[in-house]
């Protein structure tokens, strides 16, 4: 029996982030994302300032869309946002990870938007729904190169900024963060048994908002380089 023959359909694609200064790949098992996890978006989403667990929800693997992509704009919404984040790569993983182990957890970083539909995501959250629908959805991932820590190093401050159109829009420094990377890593591993190929986006600063067709998005984190989409039509 051939390798064909051993499936009823052509198995799908596996997710994969190039490997900045490499012809490797880093392949995606999973998406975890974080919410509310600068104060000053906490404040403009209409949320409580006070340190609260994190939030933690996924997006399937095969959301991601590669850095110079253009996505389509979404289906079933008038109100389609950009969120800027650090994204963190794992290289092994584990369950109740101590904070003081988490960063050798890590292979790299890279430049991620969690593209969202803010009028579903707010529809679903105030009727106790679950957020799929608003933050789950086709090209909802786009994502830039993974960075190897023996690279640049853990990336654990400096700017993140994103522009639409030239305009900035997003403006912080990844030390705002409310739960610190390490952290993140390890509350996480709470509820989820983290592997190798995971990724994890580490939240959004303050600045984000809608964008239409047409719209260029250029996001950069220090050390990082660019992250730059298109939406269209």
């Amino acid at each position: 029996m051939t390798e064909t023959d051993a499936y009823v359909i052509a198995p799908p694609d596996r997710a994969l982030l190039p490997v900045a200064g490499t012809s490797q790949s880093f392949p995606v098992r999973r998406i975890y994302c974080v919410g509310r996890n600068y104060v000053a978006h906490v404040r403009e989403m209409g949320g409580d300032e006070m340190r609260d667990p994190p939030i933690f929800f996924q997006k399937p693997a095969d959301s991601i869309v590669p850095d110079g992509a253009l996505i389509p704009y979404p289906p079933m919404t008038s109100n389609y946002h950009y969120e800027l984040e650090l994204v963190v790569a794992l290289k092994k993983g584990g369950r109740n990870i101590p904070v003081a182990d988490a960063l050798d957890c890590i292979y790299g970083y890279g430049i991620g938007l969690d593209m969202t539909r803010r009028d579903l995501q707010m529809d679903l959250g105030k009727s106790g729904l679950p957020w799929e629908a608003g933050k789950a959805f086709d090209n909802s991932c786009p994502c830039g190169p993974i960075h190897p820590v023996e690279t640049v190093g853990h990336v654990l401050e400096g700017t993140i900024q994103l522009a639409v159109d030239g305009e900035p829009r997003q403006d912080s420094d990844l030390k705002l963060m409310i739960w610190k990377v390490p952290e993140i890593i390890a509350n996480l591993s709470k509820y989820f048994m983290l592997k190798p190929g995971d990724i994890i986006l580490t939240g959004t600063p303050a600045g984000v908002g809608p964008v239409v067709p047409g719209n260029e998005l250029v996001g950069s984190i220090d050390k990082l380089g660019t992250l730059r989409v298109r939406i269209g039509s």
